[in-house]
């Protein structure tokens, strides 16, 4: 391991390895380092590339506010200390796209009606994370912009006190003709998927038309003045790795952050290793075409690992689920659409709401299951090759 460090390390850090990864910042270390010997494609050897990476890896300390936050009750706080202050929220489980690495190719099998949370549900289970210190709320799905009470929902979460951020994430292929109505309810961000920027490409992946709705939708909420609009952008070898500097180039004249995401292992995706494209392999090849990418120190409990380029509007970031997971960081909690409650992205452990929610249960008794399982979340994920053998839903089933 030292070999790689001596090579890379340009400042002093604090390191410790990482029993599921061979690198992990530490969550109180400030780290600026730079590839001195960057080499395109991936080899095979993690390490490898695990070292590279963490030779661009800026890591902000939290801050004592943050660490002492009175206002995040003791539901919400894990056995390792992590404030618990984002909650994504799936609408749905319905999409009108059938994104291959979302959904398997014979479909899935939907919860019925029923059984998915209503709105007085949501909003019930909602204020109840606000009133214990969330304070940033995500709307996923499927895809929430076909919910018909999307416009009421936001409407309502974005009158609880104490939320600042009310966001979403969508396909963007109804968001460009609901964005005015959506944004006087209350929504303050977006996050558009879109994974090429070849219409043809586009179709093949979604298995549906609609690449000039989703470029639509960008435009509309660049002219509403959503800042930055960000563009969720899944890589995978011999898909649309061939792109990358084409979505770079996005943020030179619009203020857009293209989100590079590494492939993630979910049930019916046909994950594969080789369909992975590391974020150090990204970004040696992002460096090669702009030399002026520079890294901008991110938040601690930022998912993405955050540059710039000299004289764009819009930035580049990079989401290494994979290769350099941000588990010490992580303040994110999931509500499903059937009413389960998942702690980890990618742990297969849930826990229902719903039930109790619909047999009477008060506040306190949903504050207890809901606190139990935040305690129960370990302390980081496995590692990518134990993620591809667990069991887990699809992402369709999970939210985006």
């Amino acid at each position: 391991m030292r070999r790689y460090l001596s090579k890379f390390i340009l400042c002093p850090i604090d390191f410790k390895p990482s029993n599921s990864f061979p690198l992990n910042c530490e969550m109180g270390s400030y780290c600026v380092a730079r590839s001195a010997n960057n080499q395109a494609g991936f080899s095979g050897n993690l390490n490898e590339y695990a070292a590279r990476a963490f030779a661009t890896t800026s890591c902000a300390s939290l801050s004592d506010d943050q660490q002492r936050d009175n206002s995040v009750s003791d539901m919400l706080v894990d056995a390792f200390g992590r404030l618990h202050t984002y909650l994504r929220i799936s609408l749905t489980e319905r999409c009108n796209l059938r994104c291959q690495y979302c959904m398997p190719a014979d479909g899935v099998e939907l919860t019925p009606s029923p059984q998915l949370l209503t709105k007085t549900e949501i909003l019930r289970l909602a204020n109840l994370f606000v009133s214990s210190g969330v304070n940033k709320i995500r709307l996923t799905g499927g895809e929430p912009t076909v919910r018909k009470d999307i416009e009421d929902i936001c409407l309502e979460l974005s009158n609880l006190k104490g939320l600042r951020t009310l966001s979403m994430t969508t396909n963007g292929i109804a968001l460009a003709r609901k964005l005015t109505k959506l944004k006087e309810c209350g929504l303050t961000s977006v996050n558009i998927s879109l994974d090429t920027l070849v219409p043809a490409k586009f179709e093949f992946m979604t298995r549906r038309k609609g690449h000039g709705k989703v470029m639509d939708s960008i435009n509309a909420a660049i002219d509403l003045g959503y800042y930055p609009v960000k563009v969720n952008c899944v890589v995978m070898r011999g898909f649309n790795d061939d792109e990358i500097c084409d979505f770079v180039e996005l943020t030179r004249e619009k203020a857009i952050d293209v989100r590079f995401i590494e492939f993630m292992p979910f049930d019916g995706n046909v994950w594969n290793v080789k369909k992975l494209v590391p974020y150090a392999e990204m970004l040696d090849t992002v460096m090669k075409q702009f030399p002026s990418l520079s890294r901008v120190q991110d938040h601690p409990t930022d998912t993405a690992k955050n540059f710039m380029v000299d004289g764009h509007k819009g930035r580049v970031s990079f989401i290494t689920s994979m290769t350099e997971h941000f588990c010490a960081g992580c303040n994110r909690l999931r509500l499903l659409a059937d009413g389960n409650f998942k702690v980890c992205l990618f742990g297969p452990s849930e826990i229902g709401l719903r039930d109790p929610l619909r047999r009477g249960a008060e506040d306190h008794e949903l504050r207890e299951i809901i606190g139990a399982a935040v305690k129960r979340k370990k302390a980081s994920h496995a590692g990518m090759f134990d993620i591809a053998k667990t069991a887990n839903r699809p992402m369709i089933h999970i939210g985006g």
